[in-house]
């Protein structure tokens, strides 16, 4: 899929979208699985094909500036002997966007509307 310039693809989009849902429920900071999850509740669940796409859109987030990334303390994981996590952040930046894309979103369903009542 090509990017248009300025806009962030659909399973981006999801991301931030899903980051900004999981802030808003008291989560400062997710991780992959986390966030994978998440988007598996919305009805975006065809835009995540696999994990390695989830990360490497992660990863373009992040050098676009939308999500700062950091390694977590390497002791919880080993208290609770699991693997180590990446925990990931919405930045302003990512607010940003997910705000610009819900107003494309209602600007593109007002034209449609409006073109659905204009006469032919």
């Amino acid at each position: 899929m090509r990017r248009k310039p300025g806009r962030l693809l659909p399973l981006e989009l999801a991301i931030c979208e899903a980051a900004a849902a999981l802030r808003g429920r008291g989560g400062a900071e997710f991780h992959g699985y986390e966030i994978a999850r998440t988007i598996g509740e919305a009805e975006n669940v065809r835009l995540l094909t696999a994990y390695g796409t989830l990360y490497r859109a992660l990863a373009r987030l992040e050098r676009m500036g939308l999500v700062l990334s950091r390694w977590e303390d390497p002791a919880i994981p080993a208290r609770e002997n699991r693997p180590g996590r990446r925990l990931y952040t919405l930045t302003a930046l990512g607010d940003a966007a997910v705000e610009a894309a819900r107003r494309d979103a209602e600007a593109a369903a007002r034209l449609r509307a409006r073109r659905r009542l204009a006469p032919a």
